[in-house]
């Protein structure tokens, strides 16, 4: 597991959390023939994160930890 759970939406962040958690733990994002891809050490809780953002899109973590969110599909 890869940095702290967010906190609960009433008590801040903190900068653990913030520096580790997606998107705002992103090294650094690009967008490859429509799809993002971010690049960092992202697990589960962040691919639950960018599903909320990002509905109906496919949300792929890949082996080493980055995040690709693809357009709905197979």
């Amino acid at each position: 597991m890869i940095g702290p759970d967010l906190p609960p939406p009433d008590v801040p962040l903190s900068v653990d959390a913030w520096a580790s958690r997606w998107p705002t733990g992103a090294e650094k994002m690009e967008l490859w023939d429509g799809v993002i891809v971010c690049y960092g050490e992202f697990d589960e809780r962040d691919v639950e994160i960018a599903q909320r953002t990002y509905p109906g899109r496919r949300i792929v973590l890949t082996d080493d930890g980055m995040i690709e969110i693809h357009p709905a599909g197979a």
